[in-house]
């Protein structure tokens, strides 16, 4: 089992002072939803940020768009005191090995916005670096939005390595450039941001909710309703309830329910989701804990992504998926949404 910080702490504005990070030179290594947002924010914050992707493709033309002048990974780093890492999981290993690490020097600060391949050890820096991590717990999108408000989204903390006893202050400034110490800086560890992080996704937000409305979709079309009908109780109206428990936890749930429903969730819920549940939520994690997911995903990607990519068509082969494409076509909100994202 993994080890909480041994002094969990929230920051705040207060606590961090900016001045440690200005002036060094700070190279995003990827232009994504993160990397995006967080390059603006250290930007408008006073930050000299330098983008580095691959010449001529979709992130190279947004951080262009976005006013940036953008380099090849090997120009963004060299001269660079602090190194971002915002490039998929399975391409920062290689990327670190093939550009960072020859170009490393002591004091140098790497930046994660997740623990993985520190934590499972695709990367090892020098003993003269540090290294720490700045995760917000927000889409990209939402990161950027509320800093342009005026605002921050919470985000995680943690130092793996402070060969300069600087690590965590510059972190911390990172995180008030990006605007999330006026949301909160929560202190954690390399491994219980990973961890805990991975779990979210297979166990709950993703794999979990996923599978158990396709799960509710069979069943009700199984017994003869109405695909459609299945599509709005199971999935639609997800979003009603999330956006509560969002807002306020069960209680703000509970509040906006009716007594019926609330009834139905507290004697049917614990029918569904039981201590069987639980003990393969727990057997998940002990994957997670142990490495062996992390193991079985860096082989499946150096592989090709052969099994990824059969139970991903399979996923969005499910029966679901075309009979939610014709609802949300005829719903005029979600088309203008969509139409602006484009």
């Amino acid at each position: 089992m993994s080890s909480n910080p041994t002094t969990p702490r929230l920051y705040g504005e207060q606590d961090v002072n900016p001045d440690i990070l200005r002036g060094q030179p700070i190279a995003f290594l990827g232009y994504g939803s993160q990397g995006r947002a967080q390059a603006l924010n250290l930007r408008d914050s006073g930050f000299d940020v330098r983008i580095g992707v691959r010449p001529g493709g979709k992130s190279a033309k947004q951080a262009e768009a976005d006013g940036f002048q953008t380099r090849s990974f090997d120009e963004a780093v060299k001269g660079a005191r602090v190194i971002g890492f915002f490039m998929p999981d399975t391409e920062q290993a290689r990327v670190y090995r093939e550009v960072v690490e020859p170009m490393l020097s002591d004091g140098q600060l790497l930046m994660f916005a997740h623990g993985f391949n520190v934590h499972y050890d695709q990367i090892k820096p020098p003993a003269g670096v540090d290294v720490a991590l700045v995760a917000p717990k927000s889409p990209g999108a939402l990161v950027r939005s509320q800093y342009e408000e005026g605002r921050g989204v919470p985000c995680l903390i943690a130092v793996h390595q402070d060969a300069t006893g600087t690590a965590e202050q510059r972190a911390l400034a990172w995180a008030w450039g990006i605007g999330s110490a006026r949301a909160g800086v929560l202190k954690t560890t390399f491994a219980e941001e990973t961890e805990t992080d991975l779990f979210g996704e297979q166990a709950v937000l993703c794999g979990g909710a996923t599978e158990l409305i396709a799960a509710g979709f069979e069943t009700l079309t199984e017994a003869g309703y109405q695909p459609e009908l299945a599509y709005f109780e199971v999935l639609h109206e997800l979003k009603l309830i999330v956006d509560l428990l969002y807002e306020g936890g069960f209680a703000r749930m509970h509040e906006f329910i009716s007594d019926t429903a609330m009834w139905g969730d507290l004697t049917s819920g614990p029918r569904v989701i039981d201590a069987g549940t639980k003990a393969r939520m727990k057997e998940v994690l002990g994957d997670i804990q142990s490495g062996k997911f992390a193991r079985e995903w860096i082989a499946e990607s150096g592989s090709g992504k052969p099994r990824f990519n059969e139970l991903l068509e399979k996923d969005l082969a499910h029966p679901i998926e075309k009979v939610g494409q014709s609802l949300r076509a005829r719903m005029s909100w979600l088309q203008a949404k969509t139409d602006k994202a484009a």
